[in-house]
C-alpha cells in the first residue's frame, strides 16, 4: 500500500494511519486527553499557589524591601528581615558546589568508566541508589552525630559548616546516580571512536564522555542544588537558630562558618508558626525570595547545560 494518499497526507500521517488500518486510535486519544488534563491541573494549582504567595508578599515588598533583605532575625514583624537566612543558604548552596559536585561527578566517572562489573561495584550502586531515598531527617541525625559531636573541633558544633556539609551529604547521592546515567546514556562509537584514534582511557573520558554527558550532569546538579536549598530537618537537628541571631557577619565572611546559623526554610518555618497575623506577609516574602534564588541557581545550570548541547550537536 502507497505511503500517500489523493488528500497529500505526510508520511507520518500515512503510517500510522496504515498501522491503525484507517481506524481511530480510541485508547490513545483518551491516554493523550487525560495527560493534557493531569498537566493542566497541575498549572493550575502551581498559579493559584504562586498567585497567593505573590499577593501575599506585595505589602512587604512596595513599603520595606530594602529593609527585608538587609535586616536579620526579629522577633517583631515589622523590623525581621531575611538576611541571615540568605547568608545561611549562600553557604549552604557553595557547600554543594564545591564539595558535592566534585565528589559526586568523580564517583559516577570512575564507577561507570573505570570499575569492573562485579558484585561489589553492583552492592555499591545498589546501595548508593537507596541512600537517595532515605528520608532527610536520617542525615540530620548523621550530621548530629559526626559534625556536631565527632568533628566538633573542626567544625565548630551547632555551625554553618556542620549544617553545610550535612546538607552535601544528603544531596550527593542524587549527584552520582544522575551524573552515572547520564555517563551511560554516552554511545559506546564515541567512545571506540577515541580508542581508535590512539586515545588513552583519561583522554576518551575527559574529551569525549564528559562533554558529551554535561548536559544530563548539569541537569542533576539542577535537581539537587534545588532539594539542598529548600531542606530544613536536617538543619534543625544540626542546630539551626530558629530565634533571633546575634551574628551580624557579611555575606561573604568565613569567620561564620564556625558560628551559629540559620537557613531559609527555617526562616520561613519559623515566621509560618507565629501566631501573629503580621508574619504571614513575611512568611510569603520569604518563599519568594527563596524560590528566586532557586531560580537563578537553576539558570545558571540550565545555560551551561544548553551551551554544553550546542557544542555536543556541533
Amino acid at each position: 500500500m502507497a505511503l500517500t494518499s489523493p488528500l497529500h497526507l505526510t508520511t507520518t500521517d500515512a503510517v500510522r494511519q496504515n498501522l491503525t488500518r484507517g481506524g481511530s486510535d480510541t485508547k490513545g486519544i483518551v491516554f493523550r486527553t487525560l495527560l493534557q488534563l493531569a498537566l493542566l491541573i497541575t498549572i493550575v494549582v502551581l498559579f493559584v499557589l504562586l498567585l497567593d504567595i505573590i499577593t501575599g508578599s506585595i505589602s512587604v515588598f512596595t513599603s520595606r524591601f530594602q529593609g527585608f533583605m538587609s535586616a536579620g532575625l526579629q522577633s517583631q514583624p515589622e523590623e525581621a528581615g531575611v538576611f541571615q537566612g540568605l547568608r545561611g543558604s549562600f553557604w549552604i548552596g557553595m557547600t554543594v558546589v564545591l564539595v558535592t559536585f566534585p565528589i559526586g561527578v568523580g564517583s559516577a566517572i570512575y564507577l561507570e568508566e573505570y570499575a569492573r562489573n562485579s558484585r561489589l561495584s553492583r552492592f555499591i550502586d545498589l546501595n548508593i541508589r537507596n541512600l537517595a531515598g532515605v528520608p532527610s531527617v536520617v542525615y540530620g541525625i548523621l550530621g548530629l552525630t559526626i559534625m556536631v559531636g565527632t568533628l566538633e573541633r573542626i567544625t565548630g558544633g551547632r555551625s554553618t559548616i556542620s549544617g553545610a556539609l550535612t546538607i552535601a551529604i544528603l544531596v550527593l547521592p542524587i549527584v552520582i546516580i544522575t551524573g552515572a546515567e547520564a555517563i551511560r546514556a554516552v554511545p559506546d562509537s564515541l567512545r571506540e571512536a577515541g580508542y581508535g584514534v590512539g586515545a588513552t582511557k583519561w583522554e576518551v573520558v575527559r574529551s569525549h564522555v564528559l562533554p558529551y554527558a554535561a548536559p544530563g550532569i548539569l541537569t542533576g546538579t539542577v535537581l539537587s542544588l534545588a532539594r539542598a536549598l529548600g531542606e530544613a530537618a536536617p538543619l534543625i537537628l544540626v542546630g539551626a537558630v530558629t530565634g533571633r541571631l546575634a551574628s551580624q557577619a557579611g555575606m561573604l565572611d568565613t569567620s561564620q562558618l564556625t558560628d551559629r546559623f540559620t537557613a531559609m526554610p527555617i526562616v520561613i518555618t519559623q515566621w509560618a508558626s507565629q501566631p501573629n497575623p503580621d508574619f504571614r506577609a513575611l512568611t510569603s516574602a520569604a518563599i519568594v525570595v527563596l524560590l528566586a534564588v532557586v531560580l537563578i541557581a537553576n539558570t545558571a545550570a540550565i545555560l551551561l547545560r544548553n551551551h554544553y548541547e550546542k557544542k555536543r550537536v556541533r
